[in-house]
């Protein structure tokens, strides 16, 4: 059982200060996980943009390499808001799935961006609770052009872009 703030704390703001730190610190840490996630985007999206192979595949090709430069502006974007919050930004990417199957290597890009966007969605709602709204609108940002992603791969693999709950 956690101990009961004296009076003077309770009046004082202390342990909402130390839950907003640790909140804070919550949100750094997810950040950072965001990051190593656009970090895995950038090396996806620049390996699967040369290695896609056929006449059907040459318009999304493209496109993911407009993906990738994207991707390198969320990351300085995400880094800079963790900076900003008193956090080191992260430097490991989250490993990169491939495969010699056109089609399997835009589901796994089209997995990644349903939790990016997902994740994304959680971000701006914790930045809003620790009142961080300028972070949150950064976010915002990103998740458009995350779900403009999410939507390019759906198409390029013939589907309905997934609903996002």
């Amino acid at each position: 059982m956690a101990p009961q703030p004296t009076k003077s704390e309770a009046s004082s703001g202390e342990v909402g200060a130390s839950e907003s730190t640790r909140s804070r610190a919550e949100l750094i840490r997810l950040l950072n996980e965001d990051l190593a996630r656009e970090y895995q985007a950038i090396i996806a999206y620049v390996v699967y943009s040369q290695v896609l192979k056929g006449a059907q595949y040459m318009s999304i090709a493209q496109e993911l390499e407009t993906h990738a430069a994207e991707e390198l502006q969320h990351a300085l974007i995400i880094s800079k808001q963790i900076d900003y919050l008193g956090g080191v930004p992260a430097v490991v990417p989250l490993p990169v799935r491939t495969s010699e199957d056109p089609e399997q290597m835009l589901r796994f890009d089209l997995e990644n961006e349903v939790d990016t966007v997902r994740n994304y969605r959680a971000r701006v709602r914790q930045c809003e609770a620790l009142s961080e709204y300028a972070v949150a609108e950064h976010i915002r940002e990103i998740l458009v052009q995350e779900q403009e992603h999410l939507i390019d791969l759906a198409t390029a693999l013939g589907e309905t872009p997934p609903t996002i709950t």
